[in-house]
């Protein structure tokens, strides 16, 4: 008998149907065979269903029994088949009614005992699901919070492959479980930490506020102990907040990476990732044998900090360069080509020196002059031209340190980051490749970055007596753009333009 059931499969981030076709042949002994492209896991699949269908009180199938997984032309990955090869099995020994599966969508991993195990990838699944009309789909209960955040279907948790059949058959209700949304993103805005801990630096926090205003990438140079970190750990509480489709495309990433923990949801406060130094250029961009998003693609949406920028592997950071640039990462192997979308702000912490106090008013620098030269060029002169704000982070007071009165919090600066961003919304509302500032391209920033008068001629002497790049001119001008929309200016003003060229400086300074 010829039983069907659907399930979904990962590509890159989105989902695509998998047709589960069982049917039982005639035979004298049982056998089992699986076709439709499946790697190892899927191969192994049909040992573990045959035993949790034992396992629980079922029969499997007798004689022979071919499973096929299509589209046959797609490489079928994971355990996650198991539980509607495990219904479909049941359905083709007529122990479920063929009927009982139309308008059914199933995934997850059966355990010996026919528990049915969390998987990966649930959102997106659950997302092309709800597209392609499915009624219901029955998942792990660890992943039903997971997929429960999409409308149009009704998700049904199971513990395991009998309590799964028996709700098909009707002899067992299950009631679909439903996520409250304005709950989840009512505590989005709690955060543990503050701006209004970090004493003095208000330089950082405006250049930084700046940054934020308008989608642009940092680099902070300090000595240690200066609060490079610090700053960098509350980026996250001054960033807008995320909506409804931003935090959907940011948790299917994390739900591919398995990087959700069971019983969540939904990822409802902006990422914040902070790869060690040691990093591979794999992990940072993404890869594998199966290419799995990394840490660029983790940070979708939110920020990736880079601690001691200069002591990542210099082909590590240069792999940086198309995310930065295009907001997303295209991984090419033998088997498949996938793209992750990796739409994230860069903010980078460095030391000026190997030692850490070359320029420092009360420490001695040891390093010598070569020294120091090797270790800034660690970092290539194409990347430094990607990020937008160079910004010196310098030792804080003792008077600042003790001072008992707290800095502007960081509901306040998020007001006026908020305020930019609503500006730039507006501006570019009918273009769908830009939403800040920073991701402005030569046309866009043809038309909106209008320039007072004086400010043209205050730029083109600044750039011809610092030798800035075309790149650093394009960078200066966008920066100077945020700065507008942050004092609610329609056109650029000298003083905006004197801001941003403040925020390249460093770049002559320190690198020539």
């Amino acid at each position: 008998m010829l039983a069907k059931i659907h399930s979904g499969g990962i590509y890159g981030v989105d989902a695509f149907t998998v047709e589960v076709e069982v049917n039982a042949g005639p035979g004298d002994d049982m056998k089992f065979f699986l076709v439709g492209l499946p790697d190892a896991a899927v191969r192994e699949s049909k040992d573990r269903v045959v035993t949790a269908i034992f396992n629980s009180h079922f029969q499997p199938p007798g004689g022979t029994t071919t499973i096929n997984l299509a589209p046959a032309d797609i490489r079928k990955e994971g355990p996650s088949f198991d539980l509607p090869i495990g219904l479909g099995m049941l359905a083709s020994a007529e122990q479920i009614q063929k009927d009982e599966l139309k308008g059914v969508c199933a995934v997850g991993e059966l355990a010996l005992s026919g528990e049915v195990r969390r998987i990966r990838g649930v959102l997106p699944i659950a997302i092309h699901a709800a597209k392609e009309g499915f009624e219901r789909l029955l998942v792990p209960v660890e992943n039903a919070a997971e997929a429960s955040v999409v409308d149009g279907i009704d998700v049904i948790p199971v513990h395991n492959l009998r309590q799964a059949a028996e709700y098909l058959k009707g002899i067992e209700p299950i009631e679909p479980h439903k996520t409250d949304l304005d709950a989840l993103f009512a505590g989005s805005g709690k955060y543990p930490v503050d701006f209004s801990e970090v004493k003095g630096q208000e330089y950082a926090k405006r250049a930084l506020e700046v940054a934020l205003a308008g989608g642009h990438n940092v680099l902070m140079i300090g000595s240690p102990g200066t609060g490079k970190s610090m700053l960098a750990k509350r980026l996250t509480t001054i960033l807008p907040p995320m909506s409804l489709e931003e935090a959907l495309e940011t948790t299917k990433i994390h739900s591919i990476a398995g990087k959700l923990q069971a019983g969540s949801s939904l990822i409802s406060q902006r990422p914040f990732r902070s790869p060690h130094h040691t990093v591979s250029d794999a992990g940072l961009l993404g890869g594998g044998t199966h290419p799995m998003p990394g840490e660029v693609s983790l940070a979708h949406h939110g920020v990736l900090f880079l601690d001691e920028l200069p002591e990542f592997a210099r082909n590590v950071l240069e792999v940086l360069r198309q995310p930065l640039e295009d907001g997303e990462v295209t991984i090419a192997r033998a088997a498949a080509t996938v793209t992750f979308p990796s739409r994230m702000m860069l903010v980078a912490a460095m030391n000026p020196c190997p030692c850490g106090y070359h320029g420092d008013p009360k420490r001695e620098c040891r390093c010598s002059s070569p020294q120091i030269q090797s270790y800034r060029n660690r970092i290539s002169g194409p990347l430094l031209d990607r990020i937008d704000i160079h910004v010196e982070v310098p030792s804080v007071a003792y008077e600042q340190l003790s001072s008992i009165e707290p800095g502007e919090s960081s509901a306040l600066i998020r007001e006026r980051v908020i305020g930019a961003r609503k500006i730039q919304q507006d501006r570019y509302h009918n273009l769908e490749h830009v939403h800040c500032n920073a991701m402005m391209g030569t046309r866009e920033k043809d038309a909106h970055c209008l320039l007072a008068q004086g400010s043209a001629d205050l730029l083109k002497m600044a750039v011809t007596e610092l030798n800035f790049s075309a790149r650093a001119y394009d960078r200066i001008t966008k920066v100077a753009r945020t700065i507008a929309d942050l004092d609610r200016s329609a056109e650029i003003k000298p003083e905006h333009i004197t801001e941003a060229i403040q925020y390249r400086t460093l770049d002559r300074q320190l690198w020539t």
